[in-house]
Order: C-alpha cells, then structure tokens, then sequence
C-alpha cells in the first residue's frame, strides 16, 4: 500500500529529495536521498495520533529518530497538506488529478505533504459502509465519532507543523466533522461542498422547467447524506436540493450499498442506475455523486455518469486554484 503511495509521488514532476518509508511492522524509517534540493512532494505514513511511529537512531542501521529533523518539510508557499481518505486508492486517485491536471495547464506539480493511516481509513471505510439499516453488521458496530475527529485534527496539525499552507480532505464522510476539524487551524482548508457549490454557480445553469429553481440531486451514502453538509452549501448559493425519497432510499439506495458490501458488483449497479434515474426524472439539473463506491460502480462511458458531478473534480480543481494563487502571491 505505500509502496504504491511512493510510486505516486514520484511519478509526480517535482523534485523530491528524499522518501520517507515506514515499514508497518517496524518502528524505523530509511531516508534514502535522491537529490540535494528541497522536497517538493512528501507521502509519510503516521499513526491515528498523526505522528510517526516512534525511531532510534542506530550508527549501523543509517535510521534516524524523527527529533533530529528541524522546521518543516517543506517552505514553499502553495504546499498543500492532504489528509488521507476511506482508502489508500481514493486518496491517490484525487493526487493523481492534481498531478495531470497541473501538467495540463503547463505547470509543475504543486508540493503537497500526504498523511495517510490505515487505522483511520478502516474506521471511515467501516462508517460509510455500514451505516445502512439493512446492513447486517450495523447492529453490531459502534463508532467512537469522538476518537475519529481527534485523530483528523492530530492530522491537520501534523500538516500544519510539516509546512503545508493549505490543507484539504478528499473524503465525504471526513467533512461531517470539518468545522471541529480545522476549528483552531492556522491554515485555510478547503470544503469540498462549498468547492463542488461555487463550481455549480459559476457555471450559471438554467433550471430545466420555466419558472422552476435550479434544483440539484445529491446521491450519497446514508452517513454522508445523515450530515448534510452538501445541502447546506448547495442550499448557501441559492439551489434547490432533491434527495432520494424514503421509497428509494429503501428499495435502491440502501440495497445498492448492501449489496456492494456482499460484492455483488452487478446487482449494486443495476439498483444505483434506478436511483439516479429517480432523481434525474425529478428536472434535476445534475446529481452530485458524492460516494466513491457508487462512482467506481459505473464504467466512464456511461450516459447516467456524465449526468452527474463527482465533488473530487471540483475539490481538486480549487486545489490547484488556489495553489496557483498563492505561487503569484509568493513571488
């Protein structure tokens, strides 16, 4: 998993002058130098307190404790931190968008420091999945909501301490907590519901039926859909939001992520189609897509996905937005 994190960075069309690799059972890290410049992309893993693993220097080992790194680890002024998501993949998905498209547009990489736990990951997976009705655990499973905010602000100041200017949470379900999260915070952060908001705005639609108002679906897991965020932000810029009725929900919404958990890849697809369509029927001018499950269950050509938005797009676009702002404003 993080060899696959190292792979990414470095893929990246920045210059990084070292790769912090932690192995999961061990209590070290191996700094292997690869050229003598700053870093400009750090991918680190740390643990649920947002710090790293605890290290002992060894003269014969070449390891070197954490305490003998001084400041932050990186200076420039767009670096931006990203706290890590639901799963290792999701995360890298949103880094690979900013890498392309910053190469689209003719410029470097913006540097960004990566904090990814597993621990977390499984704790969010676990929480976004399960908290269907129908779900077979969800009787069973009892989420310490408060240990997971602490363990998202122990990464946000991790990102703050480690030079990033800017922090973002590329997670849906991460932003139910984003006020406690970055209540505090030296940094801006980026919402994901007021980016994917703002993008809808800008883009001056026209309602569907004269006389109507602009009316966007939101389609999401019922965690993310419980915290309501993407309705407050739509709802902050003027659009009128759907949700799937209580009928849907039960028939198609619920059952397609029961049956995602049971890896019936085809039966889940079959119910997620239906209940965009349902919404699509209800003169919605797009649906958000705010599940990267529901996303990934759809292939890229197909006509119900290029009807909706998927707010990684949007989160990633402001991303660079603003890394770019703030490289003018540095210089």
């Amino acid at each position: 998993m993080l060899d696959r994190s190292l792979q990414m960075s470095l893929n990246c069309p920045s210059h990084i002058s070292g790769c912090v690799i932690w192995p999961r059972n061990h209590g070290k890290r191996r700094l292997n130098p690869v050229i003598a410049m700053s870093p400009s992309s750090v991918i680190l893993h740390t643990d649920e307190s947002g710090k790293f693993p605890e290290s002992r220097k060894s003269s014969n080992s070449g390891t070197v404790s954490l305490s003998s790194s001084a400041g932050s680890l990186l200076s420039h002024p767009n670096t931006v931190g990203i706290i890590g998501g639901v799963s290792v993949d999701s995360t890298l998905n949103f880094v690979r968008k900013l890498v392309h498209w910053s190469k689209e547009k003719e410029e470097n990489c913006m540097p960004f420091v990566l904090s990814s736990d597993p621990v977390l990951n499984r704790e969010l997976l676990s929480l976004e999945r399960n908290s269907s009705p129908l779900s077979s655990r969800n009787e069973h499973l009892e989420f310490d909501h408060t240990r997971i905010v602490e363990n998202l602000r122990n990464k946000r100041v991790f990102l703050e301490n480690s030079g990033a200017r800017c922090i973002v949470m590329p997670c849906h379900i991460s932003h139910s907590w984003h006020d406690e999260v970055f209540n505090g915070c030296s940094v801006p952060s980026l919402h994901m519901g007021e980016c994917v908001a703002r993008e809808l705005k800008e883009a001056k639609l026209k309602p569907l039926e004269a006389g109507s108002p602009l009316r966007i679906g939101v389609l999401a897991t019922v965690a993310t859909l419980k915290a309501g965020f993407y309705q407050e932000k739509l709802q902050n810029e003027g659009f009128e939001v759907v949700l799937p009725d209580k009928a849907t929900m039960e028939h198609t919404v619920i059952p397609a992520i029961d049956a995602l958990n049971r890896k019936d890849m085809e039966g889940a697809r079959n119910l997620l189609r239906i209940a965009l369509q349902v919404l699509l029927v209800r003169a919605v001018n797009t649906v958000i897509l705010a599940s990267d499950d529901m996303r990934d269950l759809l292939p890229r050509d197909d006509p119900l996905l290029k009807k909706c938005i998927d707010p990684m797009d949007a989160l990633a676009r402001s991303t660079i937005k603003w890394a770019q702002q703030a490289m003018g404003e540095g210089t």
